[in-house]
């Protein structure tokens, strides 16, 4: 009997280890809340300044400094890292606010942030400048892009659509009055069509008309009629949207004109035109010809996107291109189109010529990140920007069927476009499955 305790405490201890074993690979962030950090904090607090010493983050301290420490303190004097303004931890991660010392800048830590992420046993650091003189330091504790779940907090609102999660933990989102255009590229496989999907599911709860363009016949976006306002399945069709879109667009400068508006948002509620969202699944599909009597039609689907990837931005026309290659070798016009996508999004690709094509113009440090992209992990991706700056994203893995569901739930806030009538899908009933009647049948009584 006096061993019974004993056994009692045994199989609770193992019962708690092996709990935290199978947190730690199914469950990290339970086991990142409980036990990676605590550890972290520690390991950060207790090797900050000798760490930061170690890797040439700090400078020698003022004259006054150094006179009190020698005078006052009785202590050596030690070069100054830069001070902690603030440390929170987070359900992914540690976010740490420094003071940078005079003399240094964030490029420092940047150049640093690899020798960091060992020194503290995270997963990774990223550096973000917050304002002049503060970074943030981004550390997450384990591989947020494995799995991902994006934040609760992440739900569309005001063109703002969260669609992937960044590698340190924040959600990235399509925000289109930031960026107006964007073009995303990807191989076959790569996750290409998941990111569209996660932005039809998002654009689909928002009052925004989507007007898609499909030339494979439309077998990706068919799915999602229920909330298309237009939908061009030909070039045929896709060449008479866009002279649509076109006319739509001149007809909005007209509104702005009348109201003296620099742009649709500072038009009266009343007169405002609804947003559109054009998206476009596969580009090069408007730049291919067969024939030399198609070449017109080429051109002027081009020009078409041209004029609107250079104007558009006032009026609320806003442009989402994908693609699995985009570059010169489609024809007259590619480049100067592909200069006014401000927004890359490029998954992985198979060859360094299409990730140069995506990114070497904004951000030519991102090209190699691109490359070592895994093919085991479709919808992984690098997001840049103009500013230069880049992040690793992966977008949560949804069916085709769940963006259908998501575009047939909310298919009361399809707008209806006067100028694009005549592209507005025609609707069908969906055929029942596995037999199963249309008509419930009720038995007849007499």
């Amino acid at each position: 009997m006096t061993d019974l305790p004993l056994w009692v405490e045994a199989s609770g201890a193992l019962t708690g280890a092996g709990g935290l074993v199978y947190a730690k690979h199914h469950a990290p962030r339970v086991y990142w809340s409980l036990v990676g950090l605590p550890v972290t904090w520690y390991r950060f607090t207790y090797s900050y300044a000798s760490t930061m010493e170690v890797c040439g983050l700090t400078v020698q301290p003022t004259r006054l400094r150094a006179f009190m420490t020698r005078t006052v303190a009785r202590r050596e004097v030690r070069p100054v890292p830069p001070k902690i303004r603030k440390a929170r931890g987070t359900s992914t991660g540690l976010r740490v606010t420094l003071r940078l010392a005079a003399g240094m800048e964030p490029a420092d830590l940047v150049a640093a942030s690899e020798r960091l992420r060992h020194a503290w046993g995270v997963r990774s650091v990223t550096v973000v400048e917050t304002r002049p003189g503060f970074v943030e330091l981004r550390m997450t504790g384990y591989d947020v892009l494995r799995r991902v779940r994006l934040p609760r907090s992440a739900r569309p609102h005001d063109l703002v659509v969260p669609v992937a999660m960044r590698e340190d933990g924040t959600a990235f989102a399509r925000d289109y009055r930031a960026v107006p255009h964007a073009l995303t590229l990807g191989a076959n496989q790569s996750g290409k069509s998941m990111y569209q999907r996660n932005l039809i599911k998002g654009l689909a709860s928002l009052r925004v008309a989507l007007v898609g363009i499909d030339c494979k016949r439309g077998v990706e976006q068919s799915r999602y009629t229920s909330r298309l306002s237009a939908f061009a399945t030909t070039p045929d069709e896709a060449s008479g949207l866009l002279d649509a879109l076109v006319g739509e667009m001149e007809s909005r400068f007209d509104l702005l004109k009348e109201h003296q508006a620099g742009d649709m948002w500072e038009l009266p509620d009343k007169v405002r035109p609804v947003p559109i969202v054009v998206l476009v699944d596969e580009i090069a599909e408007l730049f291919l010809i067969a024939t030399k009597k198609d070449e017109e039609r080429r051109d002027r689907m081009v020009t078409a996107l041209i004029r609107l990837s250079q104007m558009s931005r006032a009026i609320g026309i806003f442009l989402e291109i994908c693609g699995q290659r985009f570059g010169s070798d489609l024809g007259k016009g590619a480049t100067t189109l592909r200069a006014q996508l401000t927004g890359r999004v490029v998954h992985r690709v198979n060859d360094k010529q299409t990730a140069d094509m995506g990114l070497g113009d904004i951000a030519p440090d991102a090209v190699a990140a691109v490359t070592t992209i895994p093919p085991d992990r479709p919808g992984t991706a690098v997001a840049g920007d103009t500013s230069g700056g880049w992040s690793r994203i992966r977008t949560p893995e949804i069916t085709a069927e769940e963006t259908a569901a998501a575009c047939a739930r909310f298919a009361d806030l399809t707008p209806r476009i006067p100028s694009l009538a005549a592209f507005r899908p025609v609707l069908t009933t969906t055929r029942a499955t596995d037999g199963a009647p249309v008509v419930k049948p009720h038995p007849v009584t007499d």
